[in-house]
């Protein structure tokens, strides 16, 4: 609401100063900003800044503006603003002085400047932190990946061998309970970020299956021009059985290059590499990278994802199948319903080619694996910070070694705390 409050009187402070300008100057000062300054894109990336806590950069561009349009007002205020947050208290002053000389700014805006005087200018180094925690209860008719056919061969040509395999590589079915947790923490004002997420999933009966995962993260975020660059480095472990089963590094750079898109459009290119280790599996260690973009688009209600991603899985030359190469798709849709009602859908698709045979003798066959995963969930706000979900999950594993094929279907019901 307070920010609100204060863009409805930049609003009348524009048009105040508008209003001592000949012509066309009694025109609204969102319409000044579009039609009559030289270059508003400019202005309105200085006020994005502002609004996700750059204070710096901002500065920067605002000074850049004001050459082009000394005359704008609402810039000469943010300015002063941005410099006082950034501790600058005798370039603020000297800013708030001209613009108390040149503009005659209404008692709003000097109420603003006589309360940023008595607080005095500091440096404002660290934003709120972001919090979501979620639980919920679910059930799930695989939650081993159990093989979908009851029957297994070995060998081929006279030498193949049937059998039936045993029950505990069958699907079983259990409910489970899981919690989540991330926290979000800007570390200074430019651009990095501490990420920290957890999840644990517990079962009904199916010990073997509980898991527990954590990953942390930092972030970097850059804006060389008009080029938006995001660094990513982090590290995760997990437990499977109450077991360390897995640990990874990753390190990512996200780039959105400045292309003639429409303002509903986003694009973006990323390259990551992923090294993976198996503590309790021996050979089974490797490093995948990726090369992916993501196209966005964005309306008042709906936004939707598609990112589309090729893969490259080198393993230690004694793992099973040799290296894998491949490629992701996924289809993300989100939309407001209204009356506190969201709902999400999503489609993705995963392919592995293997480069040699699995196991020769044993499986003496390439393996080409196919995982696509539907998805789709509804969520209805409470309050603003709370929300109960429901969702829906199918998972089909299709590939040329009948040991590995699987199907899962879930639903679980949950909820989510954000920002408490």
């Amino acid at each position: 609401m307070t920010r609100f409050l204060f863009a409805c009187l930049l609003a009348i402070f524009c048009g105040s100063a508008a209003a001592r300008e000949p012509a066309d100057a009694a025109a609204p000062a969102e319409q000044r900003v579009q039609g009559d300054v030289r270059n508003p894109e400019m202005y309105r990336e200085a006020l994005r800044l502002i609004n996700e806590g750059h204070p710096d950069e901002a500065a920067v561009l605002l000074q850049r503006f004001l050459q082009q349009e000394p005359e704008h007002a609402g810039a000469w205020l943010d300015l002063a603003l941005s410099e006082c947050e950034l501790g600058n208290a005798a370039e603020a002053e000297r800013l708030f002085a001209a613009i108390e000389a040149r503009f005659d700014p209404p008692p709003g805006i000097l109420e603003v400047i006589g309360a940023r005087r008595a607080e005095g200018c500091r440096r404002v180094y660290i934003r709120p932190a972001s919090w979501l925690l979620s639980t919920s209860r679910g059930r799930s008719n695989n939650v081993n990946q159990g093989a979908s056919s009851p029957t297994g061969s070995l060998g081929s040509g006279s030498n193949q061998t049937e059998f039936e395999l045993d029950p505990s590589f069958l699907p079983k079915a259990d409910s489970y309970t899981t919690a989540t947790a991330s926290f979000l923490k800007p570390l200074n004002n430019k651009g990095t970020l501490a990420i920290v997420q957890a999840f644990a999933v517990r079962h009904d009966h199916v010990d073997e299956q509980d898991m527990t995962s954590v990953l942390a993260a930092v972030e970097q975020a850059w804006k060389p021009g008009r080029w938006r660059v995001r660094g990513t480095v982090a590290y995760g472990a997990s437990m499977l059985g109450g077991v360390l089963y897995q640990r990874q590094q990753q390190a990512q750079v996200r780039v959105s290059p400045p292309l003639p898109l429409p303002k509903s459009v986003d694009l973006a290119v990323a390259a990551s590499l992923n090294h993976v280790k198996y503590p309790t599996r021996e050979s089974y260690d490797g490093n995948t990278w990726e090369l992916s973009s993501t196209l966005t688009w964005r309306n008042s209600r709906n936004q939707v994802l598609m990112t589309l991603s090729g893969l490259k899985d080198n393993g230690e030359t004694s793992r099973p199948g040799g290296d894998r190469r491949g490629w992701f798709g996924n289809l993300q849709w989100y939309t407001s319903l209204g009356s506190g009602w969201v709902a999400e859908a999503g489609l993705s698709h995963q392919v592995w080619l293997g480069s040699e045979m699995y196991s020769p003798e044993l499986i003496d066959v390439v393996r080409r694996q196919q995982t696509t995963t539907g998805r789709g969930a509804v969520q209805y706000y409470l309050r603003p910070n709370y929300s109960l979900y429901i969702e829906a999950r199918a998972t089909r594993n299709h590939e040329n070694i009948g040991l590995f094929q699987y199907n899962v279907r879930s639903v679980q019901f949950g909820l989510r705390w954000d920002n408490f």
